[in-house]
């Protein structure tokens, strides 16, 4: 097993090839939580990966074998908590970080059942199924950050917000990412949303429904930010230059959102990205947010959720993970 100082370099070049986003937002961090939040995404990154056949993203790659490969995340995983050498530095880079700050398999699972339901070739067909999927993929990454950043396990509001991050984040990148997810035979537009504006399945994306989708969008966008707030209001309660990053990631992320509600039909032209000059301006704003308590309007925003951690959890349970 590699030692601590080549994990966290193969990590932090991880971040910097795979999200230019978050990488930016993770700079804010005290060196401790910075290093251990790369650990923790390369982590996450390399899950994804093998899973889709891809290296950091990009184009899908092929299917044959996406049961096996789900094995090997589960099995590597596995081993990462059991402290013995996975074979890959992704995998001993979560072991690493898990031993420095109390993460469990448990939480890591619930992350691993959000790429079987992508390796399943699964499409939500009610609000509850998109946002347990928003859950697998994106809350549940929320819950091991917030432990990464100090959150007491036993701090379950806390980890609520931090959930909500993950949530308000998945919302907006599968709103932007509807005409790349089309192109890869994928949808996350819950059957029933689309059966509501008259959408064939599979039919989405053509122009003749691009004004209908553009609203299915918006609605998505909105959900998203009630999420947001509720993450201001953990953000809180971080120490704060954690209480900085969080804010920077939620106003960044938080941007695509309001843009490509903001664009309408004209959303997936071409992608919606945050400008590295607007990504300045949201961690100087953030900066100075940190400073203040958090605005009554978040509270208000964040009453509008209508799905929670907890009811996300006992519906994934119902519900089951399917087999690819």
């Amino acid at each position: 097993m590699e030692d601590r100082s080549t994990l966290v370099a193969a990590a932090r070049d991880s971040i910097r090839k795979g999200s230019k986003s978050f990488a930016a937002a993770s700079a804010l961090f005290d060196r401790e939580t910075r290093e251990r939040v790369w650990l923790l995404y390369a982590w996450c990154r390399r899950c994804d990966d093998l899973i889709d056949d891809q290296d950091h993203g990009g184009a899908l790659g092929s299917a044959v074998g996406v049961t096996e490969r789900l094995a090997a995340v589960r099995d590597r995983t596995a081993l990462a908590f059991a402290g013995k050498p996975s074979g890959d530095p992704a995998f001993d880079a979560l072991g690493l970080v898990a031993r420095e700050t109390g993460l469990t398999l448990e939480m890591a699972g619930a992350v691993i059942d959000g790429f079987a339901l992508d390796a399943a070739d699964w499409q939500p067909r009610s609000e509850a199924d998109l946002m347990r999927y928003c859950w697998h993929v994106a809350g549940a990454v929320g819950v091991m950050m917030a432990v990464v950043m100090g959150v007491s396990p036993a701090d379950e509001d806390t980890l609520d917000r931090a959930c909500d991050l993950g949530l308000a984040f998945q919302l907006a990148n599968i709103s932007r990412d509807l005409a790349e997810d089309d192109a890869a035979q994928r949808c996350y537009v819950p059957l029933e949303w689309l059966a509501e504006v008259d959408i064939p399945p599979g039919e989405q994306m053509k122009p003749m429904h691009r004004r209908a989708m553009a609203k299915l969008a918006q609605r998505m966008c909105r959900m998203a930010h009630a999420h947001e707030c509720s993450a201001r209001i953990g953000a809180g309660r971080l120490q704060p230059r954690q209480r900085w990053a969080i804010l920077a990631a939620a106003g960044i992320y938080g941007e695509i959102a309001r843009e490509v509600e903001r664009r309408g039909t004209s959303a997936w032209d071409s992608r919606t990205v945050v400008s590295n000059g607007r990504k300045l301006q949201w961690i100087a704003r953030a900066g100075l947010r940190a400073l203040r308590p958090v605005p009554r309007s978040c509270h208000k925003g964040a009453d509008a959720r209508r799905h929670t951690r907890s009811d996300l959890i006992a519906y994934a349970s119902k519900q089951g993970v399917p087999l690819p």
